[in-house]
């Protein structure tokens, strides 16, 4: 019988509403969207050359960043492309395989951004706490396997959502309340018994939130303790420095995911989490490399470098 409901599963189609109800609105949130997600491409991926092409940032600290910075691009770049298509075409619909490859992608880049920057938050509770050590216990190693760790759970918890996924069964209407094919969404339009993938969907939810958080909120309380203690003002503007772009998208990021868990069960309810999930999707993927560069001397600094000698640029791609 699963293997039955399986075979029907795959050859279902999705028809994603997207913002479809506002057809005044089409053109003015594709240019809007379209323009998030050029701003989102050359930001992540500047990040990224910027960190590669100068010595100076080949710490840690720039390491795992340019890891978040992989991770928003490649999580705009599974969600935005089809946004902008919806936008501009009559055909909105999605094969069953094509929505849960992109769930599956989401379900990967979200978890994996979700704990990088619990990393993050480590290394700067060993950058303020520890600074004499940092570069021992910030080994090459240690910053390898604190990166592959969160694409590791993310990939986990992808191939336990994607197995229930595949056990449900789809009889009625297949309109998706969303531009993306995110789990709550699937669930609503089968006719399968969802409570064991629901739960299971909740128990991970609140496992990778309730970890995430409670290792930032652990080193930022040590952090704080250690910059309370500097004798000096000036040491401890510094230190705060170092953590205040980290600080400043831990919030943003955060903010947004527990606004979602506490949507209201109303009509309303399916517009406030479509909004959120541009948010959540669209937008924080475009915030953190400008949260990065404006708040960050070094990467200024590098990026006016690259401005003002762009051939030192071409030099280090063609030595």
């Amino acid at each position: 019988m699963q293997l039955e409901e399986r075979n029907q599963s795959s050859g279902v189609t999705f028809i994603l509403l997207g913002f479809s109800e506002y057809a005044d609105l089409q053109v003015p949130l594709f240019l809007v969207f379209i323009t998030i997600y050029m701003v989102t491409v050359l930001g992540n991926l500047g990040m990224i050359v910027i960190i590669r092409v100068n010595p100076k940032l080949h710490t840690p600290m720039y390491f795992f960043l340019s890891h978040l910075s992989f991770v928003d691009f490649c999580y705009s770049t599974t969600v935005t492309p089809k946004l902008l298509e919806n936008l501009v075409v009559e055909d909105r619909t999605i094969s069953f395989t094509g929505c849960i490859m992109q769930f599956s992608f989401v379900c990967i880049f979200a978890v994996a951004e979700t704990f990088m920057l619990a990393v993050m938050a480590y290394d700067r509770y060993v950058a303020v706490c520890n600074p004499l050590l940092y570069t021992v216990v910030m080994s090459p190693k240690l910053c390898a396997s604190l990166v592959a760790g969160p694409y590791m759970w993310g990939i986990v918890c992808f191939l336990t959502h994607t197995y229930f996924l595949l056990t449900l069964s789809f009889c009625g209407s297949n309109i998706l309340k969303n531009f993306i094919c995110e789990l709550s969404v699937i669930i609503s339009v089968s006719c399968s018994d969802s409570s064991i993938i629901q739960v299971f969907s909740f128990a991970f939810a609140i496992f990778d939130e309730v970890s995430s958080l409670g290792i930032i909120l652990t080193t930022y309380v040590l952090i704080f303790v250690t910059i309370l203690r500097m004798p000096s003002a000036g040491g401890r503007q510094k230190a705060f420095s170092t953590c205040a772009s980290h600080l400043t998208t831990i919030t943003i990021f955060h903010g947004t995911v527990l606004f979602l868990y506490c949507v209201p069960n109303s009509k309303n309810s399916w517009l406030i989490v479509k909004v959120g999930s541009v948010f959540y999707a669209v937008i924080i993927p475009m915030l953190n490399p400008l949260i990065y560069s404006l708040r960050n001397k070094d990467v200024k600094e590098s990026v006016r470098k690259l401005m003002n000698h762009p051939t030192q640029f071409i030099e280090h791609f063609n030595p």
